[in-house]
């Protein structure tokens, strides 16, 4: 049965199923469609909002922000126009925060600035807050929503997938816990590195995730790919992810890892 959409405010039309719904609904569903429980993007402080708990999230390296080494035609007004349009420095914050009451420290990628694309700073921003993780030993809460590395910065963003995965390779080595959890999308040089490296790796439903796109890989390999080639649940079935889980069941999901998480490192300080 669809929802009728209030006359007064914006109707949101599913692109999944095709319903109708008042944009208050969608609001109060976090951006998933009720009905075929599509995920839709959702901005980086909504999900922050919706992860922590109330008033618990602190932001941390709020000055960081993209320059334009390679003096790239343009890319100064475009950043310029990002920020303008979503009140974002850049394409991730990040910060210190609490989890169903367990601290932790958060990251997450908003896809409105610069498709989610990683540069020297958003590089930074991410090393900064596993070096954070490394010194409070808080456990590491990253969400991954990006196009992959910023072109117009060139070999210096992709120079930012080595610095973030040895940052990630020191919490390893700390036993600190990473969660890497992957929206729709995570592609190119972000799910190559960081976001694919977590303790454990959880992804939203129907999330598209991969490397190179689709239509190359068939070109290089010759042959053609699953229908769901790509999807979370693809991911899921071949072991790359260890779990999928609803957004609005996604605070749960992690409250119980940090939970489990907590008890075994107070069990083995018992030891």
């Amino acid at each position: 049965m669809k929802i009728q959409p209030n006359i007064e405010s914006n109707p949101f039309t599913c692109k999944s199923c095709g319903d109708i719904y008042d944009e208050s609904l969608m609001k109060r569903e976090w951006n998933v469609c009720p009905r075929c429980q599509y995920h839709y993007p959702i901005t980086a402080y909504d999900r922050i909002k919706m992860i922590t708990d109330r008033e618990s999230f602190s932001e941390f390296n709020t000055c960081l922000t993209s320059v334009d080494p390679l003096n790239f035609p343009e890319y100064k007004d475009k950043v310029v126009s990002d920020k303008k349009k979503t009140s974002l420095n850049d394409a991730v914050i990040a910060g210190e925060a609490s989890i169903g009451g367990y601290p932790v420290v958060i990251g997450v990628m908003d896809s409105r600035f610069r498709m989610g694309s990683m540069g020297s700073a958003v590089g930074e921003i991410i090393t900064r807050a596993i070096e954070e993780s490394l010194s409070t030993r808080k456990p590491f809460i990253f969400f991954s929503a990006s196009g992959g590395a910023r072109m117009q910065e060139g070999i210096l963003s992709l120079m930012q997938m080595a610095k973030t995965s040895g940052a990630l390779e020191k919490l390893n080595y700390e036993k600190i816990l990473f969660v890497s959890v992957l929206t729709n999308p995570t592609t190119g040089g972000v799910s190559a590195s960081f976001a694919s490296l977590g303790d454990i790796n959880i992804a939203e439903p129907q999330a598209l995730i991969g490397f190179a796109g689709r239509r190359i890989i068939e070109q290089t390999i010759r042959e053609d790919l699953p229908e769901n080639f790509q999807t979370s649940e693809f991911l899921l079935e071949h072991g790359q992810l260890d779990m999928v889980v609803n957004r609005r069941e996604l605070k749960h999901s992690l409250t119980t890892i940090l939970k489990i998480h907590h008890l075994n490192f107070r069990e083995c300080l018992e030891r």
